[in-house]
């Protein structure tokens, strides 16, 4: 369980706050949630005692004696501020402490994560930007807005993103403070970086269709940390089972055949390309037109042929300085034999690095948490253990490690 600190600038996204705080309660962790004085006029403080279990204050004059404007950020594991006006963000780029929020700011040790949210215009305003690049030079590490519907009919870049988005960055941060940093320089930045994610379905006739257990959850982690850290990120979806993070654009495919004709498109223009989508390895030779009907007892058969090697032919067609990561999900017998299958396939495929996991028994398929190994040609160049998020940011530190090479 961490100590979260949940600070909530005054702006209409407030009311998306309750959600988070209770996505996170939800998954353990004890949240004091400290709002501005402007935060009430759209969340009362009786809602975010009642969500949070603990009393709320503004000032830094309640409770003297604990010395709360001290306490409360030495204590915290995460100061997470969700929305972040660019008030807000001005006062802390600043040093500004004229409240209790921005006190907990100036000192907390503690990773610092802040989810703008405002107008567009008030997001792209040079003073703005310029209070993100001071906050981001300082650790905190600043998230760029999603876009979409903001208050009244206006649209574009400065809306809150979801509750789902802003819980996955936070718990992320919270299971592994060493992530912060690569998110607050933007390491990723100037990448434009191709992911795949979730399972490719084969149509045998209109219902029905043959897949995997594919959820897309390490695919979706991957794009989220890439986006996280700066780079420009497509996400090619097959079926998943969760939704896309925020900031990232989407492509939707169903077939293998549909997956490699969206990622041939789209990895020329691409610095790295990560294939970590399940596609099939066979399909239908000729589906049916029509719903397929039992007749009597007689079984069906069908005549499967091989898909597209997506991965194979992307590597073979890769331009200079791009970088290409596969997935390998084997049953393996041992950690030597994942890794002599790993090895295998990665010389068969032709990527640059290969991120080997052991699905025996249904492991790793739809679980929050997994455990990789990741190669290039001749040595291990990393390993990872816990939630796919961490992985994914883990993953991403290879790639780095790879281009720099």
């Amino acid at each position: 369980m961490a100590r979260v600190v949940l600070g909530v600038a005054g702006g209409i996204a407030a009311y998306k706050a309750c959600e988070v705080l209770r996505r996170l309660r939800d998954s353990g962790h004890d949240v004091r949630v400290v709002p501005t004085a402007n935060a009430l006029n759209f969340v009362g403080a009786a809602t975010w005692e009642a969500l949070s279990g603990h009393p709320v204050s503004t000032q830094v004059w309640d409770d003297v004696h604990e010395v709360p404007h001290v306490r409360i950020g030495q204590h915290a594991d995460l100061v997470l501020v969700a929305p972040a006006t660019a008030d807000l963000m001005a006062r802390a780029a600043t040093g500004r402490a004229d409240d209790l929020l921005t006190n907990i700011l100036l000192t907390a040790h503690c990773p610092v994560v802040m989810f703008p949210a405002m107008h567009t215009e008030m997001w792209l305003h040079a003073a703005t930007q310029a209070n993100v690049a001071t906050l981001r030079s300082r650790g905190v590490v600043v998230v760029d807005p999603d876009s979409g519907r903001l208050t009244g009919a206006d649209t574009g870049p400065g809306r809150l993103p979801d509750p789902v988005d802003i819980r996955a960055v936070a718990e992320a941060v919270v299971e592994e403070p060493g992530l912060a940093p690569g998110a607050a320089a933007q390491d990723m930045a100037g990448l434009r970086v191709v992911v795949s994610a979730g399972g490719t379905q084969e149509q045998i006739d209109p219902v029905r269709y043959l897949g995997n257990h594919s959820s897309g959850l390490m695919g979706i982690g991957i794009a989220r940390a890439a986006r996280l850290r700066g780079a420009e990120v497509i996400l090619v979806g097959a079926h998943m089972d969760h939704e896309p993070p925020a900031g990232v654009s989407v492509r939707r495919v169903s077939s293998t055949g549909d997956l490699a004709a969206t990622m041939a498109e789209l990895s020329p223009q691409a610095d790295v390309v990560v294939m970590a989508a399940a596609p099939a390895d066979f399909t239908v030779a000729a589906a049916a037109g029509h719903k397929i009907k039992k007749v009597g007892d007689a079984g069906l058969s069908l005549d499967l042929v091989q898909t597209t090697d997506v991965l194979a032919t992307l590597a073979a067609s890769r331009h200079e300085g791009q970088t290409i990561v596969g997935f390998a999900a084997e049953t393996a017998d041992s950690r030597e034999h994942l890794l002599e299958l790993g090895t295998a396939k990665l010389a068969r495929k032709g990527a640059d690095l290969l991120v080997c996991n052991d699905v025996s028994g249904g492991k790793v398929f739809g679980q929050a948490r997994t455990s990789v190994v990741v190669i290039d040609r001749d040595r291990i160049v990393a390993e990872a253990t816990g939630s796919k998020q961490v992985v994914a940011h883990r993953i991403c530190d290879a790639v780095l490690a790879q281009r720099a090479d």
